[in-house]
């Protein structure tokens, strides 16, 4: 497919995605689109917005917020100008007043929002719904993390926290499936994205020592103890520290008198 300035050579049945998680991208009929870094925050601005229509003022004084109103508004004009046009439409439209993105185009943002709240409403594992590494694509990385405006911070932070109650959420459901590795992968993606957060490394935890491997659960607890006395001078919560003593008191026993179900209760049996 041919890419000119401000144009993609599109056809009727042209599919056009943009990539707000992770960095930003465009494409179209899967091919990558390259747009200028001006009019990506244009388009990126725009997107956050969703389907409403935002004043050209406002977009301007948001995008360039230390320059005076005349060049702000002449930087917004190119920005509109340099932006794609898709099968003859731009991929930003415009009115006197008022500037939005064109309904058609697919945003993973809010792709990846709608199945957060379908996620979170799950009471257990759908193993036909459910695709492993779709959603850890999904919900693995924060709103375009190579931006530092204002308006993108704000935007990163609510998804942060919807994506790591999914991340959560998930590994839990498949720990109540006796799926422990998997469980293991959405909880070391969720500490990375967020390394103080206690469920994440409890999830971890809990996964290690249902598949039996004792010493991995204590390091995982050892690591967030060690981070949480070196940056908040506290130590985990009772919950946690519970867990990893009962598991500690059940290896301790000799082995004819284990309790074969103790971590049973590591992996709840899903509500009906």
């Amino acid at each position: 497919m041919r890419v000119s300035r401000g144009a993609m050579a599109a056809t009727p049945m042209s599919r056009v995605r943009l990539g707000l998680l992770g960095d930003f991208e465009l494409r179209c009929d899967n091919e990558i689109v390259e747009v200028p870094p001006t009019s990506q925050r244009l388009i990126g601005f725009l997107a956050l917005h969703g389907q409403r229509q935002v004043r050209r003022s406002y977009v301007s004084a948001s995008l360039w917020p230390d320059t005076s109103g005349t060049r702000a508004n002449a930087s917004l004009r190119s920005a509109i100008w340099r932006c794609p046009i898709v099968d003859g439409q731009p991929l930003v439209l415009a009115s006197y007043t008022h500037l939005w993105l064109q309904p058609d185009v697919e945003v993973d943002l809010k792709t990846a929002a709608r199945r957060a709240q379908h996620i979170l409403s799950l009471p257990s594992l759908d193993a036909a719904a459910i695709d492993i590494a779709a959603e850890l694509e999904a919900f693995g990385d924060d709103v375009l993390v190579t931006w530092y405006e204002e308006w993108v911070l704000a935007e990163r932070e609510r998804f942060r926290q919807l994506r790591l109650h999914v991340l959560d959420q998930l590994g839990e459901l498949l720990l109540r499936a006796h799926r422990f590795s998997e469980a293991v992968q959405f909880g070391l993606v969720a500490v990375a994205s967020e390394p103080l957060r206690e469920s994440a490394h409890r999830l971890l935890v809990r996964a290690h020592l249902c598949e039996g491997n004792l010493a991995e659960a204590f390091r995982q607890y050892r690591t967030y103890a060690d981070l949480l006395a070196r940056e908040l001078q506290v130590r985990p919560s009772a919950a946690m520290e519970d867990l990893v003593a009962d598991a500690l008191v059940a290896a301790a026993k000799p082995a004819w008198r284990r309790d074969p179900h103790a971590t049973a209760h590591l992996a709840p049996r899903a509500t009906a």
